[in-house]
């Protein structure tokens, strides 16, 4: 199978050896991000460092001006990587090194942006922001997010892209210092502290014949045990019915699911668009449970796959984890790319990589994702290579 590493251009600029490195463990791939969220890094192998601090979300790389003039939301640039353009620069260093480059970008996840456009964030049913969280019912985020898709994915030397978080962005989020986790919250209530309640959805709702306070009310009495420490635990979309109502859950999701998929066909025809010609792949980051929100974000199978080239699927865990997600995929044509975290220190499971991705193969995964060959250790990647040699990584 076919496999990618995901990679941050701070891992190779200025590292020489950086890509003979990692064409060394036998991908043939790179997924190199282009647009990406705030973060704080290790850069275990670099010569010259071993923290990038990500301060924003930003793109590594120049953006349009032309584009982006008199526009109130654009891209933020970054500063915290040399060079003007350091996703360029990483990418034909990678390419150099005989490895295909195609761009990783992040869309609706972005706290500058709700800090400086409050009014761009998803509100919840007791009215607090989201500022990591764009509204994508909102059209000039629509706007923004679908130009944005189309400048990052569509880089000099690339030749596919992956889009993550194109969708929903709900109430998850990895931000510094979280304090969240005091009222351990399941799947249906993270459905219900993500559902959005900004102008727009309240409009939204109206349209779907549901009347938004309401629904509001409704959202805010099904939490109660939530809070209350005696019903935190219910799991996917059957404890959402189970907490709102099947009637207004159903309307709901049905509404979010018309937002995410128009986005989503706008994003790739967007792309499409730009690209330099009709091989260029698009991929989008998903789960197959429609009423998920975050990186990986909830859709229905058969229309994504009739929208993009494929999806990526997080596939980290035990088996009955790939077959939740591969599963809904069954008997559709597409890429399917079994995305593993590879990382010990961060949950993932290097050593087991060989017999993961056969499980996956054999659930109709064509291709692989190892997330994360800038951030993994010098025996993480080791593992790596054992095992792309054993189950083939071109």
């Amino acid at each position: 199978m076919r496999a990618s590493a995901f990679l941050y251009p701070w891992d190779v600029v200025g590292d020489p050896d950086a890509a003979a490195r990692l064409a060394d463990t036998g991908v043939q791939q790179v997924t190199l991000a282009s647009a990406y969220h705030s973060t704080r890094a290790l850069t275990p192998r670099h010569p010259g460092r071993r923290i990038v601090t990500a301060e924003h979300a930003a793109v590594l790389y120049p953006p349009d001006t032309t584009r982006w003039a008199g526009r109130g939301l654009r891209p933020f640039t970054q500063s915290w990587v040399a060079g003007e353009d350091p996703y360029g620069e990483a990418a034909e260093a990678l390419a150099g090194a005989g490895l295909q480059v195609h761009s990783w970008v992040v869309l609706a996840h972005n706290s500058r942006m709700g800090a400086e456009h409050p009014e761009t964030s998803v509100v919840n049913a007791y009215g607090d922001g989201y500022p990591w969280a764009p509204c994508i019912a909102r059209q000039a985020v629509r706007a923004y997010l679908v130009d944005l898709a189309a400048e990052a994915a569509v880089r000099p030397g690339t030749h596919g892209t992956e889009l993550e978080s194109c969708g929903w962005y709900g109430f998850a989020h990895l931000h510094a210092h979280d304090k969240t986790s005091g009222v351990a919250l399941g799947d249906a209530a993270q459905y219900l502290m993500s559902l959005c309640f900004c102008a727009d959805c309240r409009a939204g709702y109206g349209s779907a014949g549901l009347d938004a306070e309401e629904l509001r009310a409704a959202v805010r009495r099904a939490l109660e045990p939530v809070w209350s420490g005696s019903g935190s635990g219910e799991q996917g979309w059957a404890g959402v019915e189970e907490l709102l109502g099947a009637g207004l859950a159903g309307a709901t999701l049905r509404w979010r699911r018309q937002v995410a998929g128009s986005l989503q066909e706008a994003a790739v025809a967007a792309v499409r668009a730009a690209a330099p010609g009709p091989g260029f792949e698009v991929l989008l980051h998903a789960d197959p449970a429609s009423h998920r929100t975050g990186a990986n974000v909830g859709t229905d199978p058969a229309h994504i796959l009739s929208t993009a080239d494929g999806v990526v699927l997080p596939c980290t865990g035990g088996d009955a984890a790939r077959e939740a997600v591969l599963g809904p995929f069954a008997g559709l044509s597409g890429v399917l790319a079994a995305n593993f975290n590879v990382v010990s220190g961060m949950g993932g499971s290097p050593g087991t990589l060989e017999r993961d991705a056969s499980h996956a193969a054999s659930l109709g995964a064509n291709q692989l994702r190892l997330y994360h060959a800038g951030l993994a250790s010098g025996p993480d990647l080791s593992a790596v290579t054992k095992a792309l040699s054993a189950v083939g990584g071109g």
